[in-house]
């Protein structure tokens, strides 16, 4: 099953999409942050995807202080690109910290949507709210995903990292071999801080890999790396979540 509902929060109306099994529910939540991109069918499918596995997904438009933004990547242009990274930086680990918790607030509601332990999945930029949920919501995130997370680690005060020692979840984290972003002297430093804090967690690095490997509508779409995350993914899920 499908719906697409608002979220009202403390700055507006957060749209969401969800998608869950047909039967014996309720199901555990599994939120999915969106990457920079933002809402678009190829995120859809990925929930989809989720729900089928037993949980329910559900996909919030991080964006909505800005209004209802679309971006048509198959078109992509340079200016395109500029009013992505705009967005993207726009927001801010409270913030959607605090959208989080309107989220799974209003999640209370729907009988569909189980009230215990939860999980999480975040692409590119969302791998530092996927870190940042872990350790501001310690009660409720329990499996946490990132892939190819960026701004994980940063010199900043609310660097996610930071939280690690809050986190009592189990943090699963993929990176690329080959990513401008994320270089291997930060995938150590959160490591280290994990290790130092007793978070339970795999980090690795994909061989071959490039940023965005997991999307199968990019050039750098790898498969066999996509089916590994996947595969590990729903593993922790199954584990921790039932």
């Amino acid at each position: 099953m499908e719906r697409e509902f608002d979220v009202t929060t403390s700055d507006g109306t957060m749209p969401c999409f969800a998608a869950w099994p047909d039967e014996d529910g309720p199901h555990p939540v599994v939120v999915m942050y969106m990457d920079a991109p933002g809402i678009r069918e190829e995120l859809r499918n990925f929930a989809r995807r989720i729900a089928g596995q037993g949980y329910y997904a559900v996909l919030p438009d991080l964006y909505y202080r800005l209004g209802f933004l679309r971006f048509n990547l198959p078109k992509r242009t340079e200016k395109m690109t500029e009013m992505i990274f705009a967005a993207w930086h726009s927001l801010t680990n409270a913030g959607v910290a605090a959208d989080t918790a309107a989220l799974v607030e209003a999640l209370a509601e729907d009988d569909a949507a189980s009230d215990g332990p939860m999980g999480c999945v975040g692409y590119c930029m969302s791998g530092a709210f996927v870190t940042t949920v872990a350790g501001t919501f310690p009660d409720r995130f329990a499996a946490n995903v990132s892939l190819y997370g960026v701004y994980i680690v940063t010199d900043e005060d609310d660097s996610p990292h930071l939280l690690a020692p809050k986190i009592e979840g189990e943090m699963y984290y993929a990176f690329a071999e080959h990513d401008r972003w994320v270089p291997m002297e930060l995938i150590d430093t959160l490591r280290a801080t994990l290790d130092e804090h007793g978070v339970s967690h795999e980090t690795e690095v994909l061989p071959t890999t490039e940023h965005g490997f997991a999307f199968p509508e990019r050039d750098v779409y790898h498969e066999p790396s996509a089916e590994i995350v996947w595969d590990k993914m729903f593993r922790l899920y199954e584990r921790v979540l039932g």
